[in-house]
Parts: structure tokens; C-alpha cells; sequence
């Protein structure tokens, strides 16, 4: 099974995808597209731009393509393409759409991580917050673009680790 997480960041998705992974240790472990990048040498710009973001869109359809069976996604195309338009309004989202839908169907389960009210992570203005927020949004906007069924989580990490295990085993 293939599970990927995705949200905006500073809500905890990272965490939860370390702590889905000791859950099934048998599965592999895909780390943010940006990290990975950052290891290879790959220098983002200090101020995010779509060009960074597509980027890593790109990583992450590749991160899926040679994948396993059984695999678990910290950040997926949803999350980066909510995260290149947020940046870039004149993104043609419509050439996009084919390419990133048929990698995402390789994809069983979608678990979405979304702020919650009150917020559980305080997000400096360093952090981007309202970057976040729209990305927030442009997230569950293209859970509906996509049709994607999604568990969608909150609370503690055990209480979220729950609600996917319950969703999972039924």
C-alpha cells in the first residue's frame, strides 16, 4: 500500500509520517522532495519560488514512479502544486493535471494534515504563515479537483496515528 501525506507545512505532517513509518517499519520511507533535493546538491531560493516548487513536484512524481509496494510519502503533487500556485497565480495548473493524476493513482491512501482551529503549531512570521494558509486552502480545493478520497486527520500525533490506523483497518 502507498500512503502519502500531505498539508501545509508547520502541522505536524512530518512527524506523522515518522511515526506512521515505525508503525509499518517493512515499508519505505519517502522523505519531503526537498530534502532530498538539498542532499543532492540542488540550492533553493531563499524566498520560495514556483520554479523551487516545481521542482520538487517533479521529485515527488519520480519519488512515486519507483517506489514499492508498499511505501509511505512525507508531502506528495498535491501539496507542492497548492504550493507553486500559491506562489505563482499564473501557473497553468490545466497542463499539470494529466501528468500529476496519473501518478497519484498509484497512491492508496491520502492522508490530509490541515491547520487546525486552534492552532496546534505556532508559525513565526518566519515560517510563512500566510503562505500556509493559502496553501491550507488550495489544498482541500484540489483534494475536490482531483476526486481524491483522504483520511483527514487532527489532534495528537496518537490521536491522528489512530484515526489512520482505524481508516486502514476496516
Amino acid at each position: 500500500m502507498k500512503i502519502a501525506i500531505l498539508g501545509a507545512h508547520r502541522v505536524g505532517k512530518t512527524t506523522l509520517a515518522e511515526k506512521l513509518h515505525e508503525s509499518f517499519p517493512d515499508y519505505e520511507f519517502y522523505p519531503e522532495p526537498f530534502f532530498e533535493l538539498q542532499e543532492m546538491g540542488f540550492d533553493f531560493s531563499e524566498a520560495p519560488t514556483a520554479d523551487d516548487y516545481m521542482m520538487q513536484l517533479e521529485h515527488s512524481l519520480k519519488q512515486i514512479l519507483r517506489s514499492g509496494r508498499n511505501a509511505i510519502f512525507d508531502r506528495c503533487p498535491i501539496d507542492l502544486l497548492a504550493y507553486a500556485m500559491a506562489v505563482d497565480n499564473t501557473l497553468n495548473f490545466s497542463s499539470l493535471f494529466n501528468k500529476i493524476q496519473n501518478a497519484i493513482q498509484e497512491i492508496n491512501v491520502f492522508v490530509f494534515v490541515p491547520i487546525e482551529e486552534p492552532d496546534r503549531f505556532s508559525c513565526a512570521d518566519s515560517d510563512l504563515p500566510d503562505l500556509r494558509n493559502e496553501v491550507n486552502d488550495s489544498i482541500v480545493e484540489l483534494i475536490d479537483d482531483f476526486d481524491l478520497e483522504v483520511i483527514e486527520v487532527k489532534g495528537s500525533v496518537s490521536e491522528r496515528l489512530n484515526q489512520i490506523q482505524s481508516k486502514l483497518i476496516k
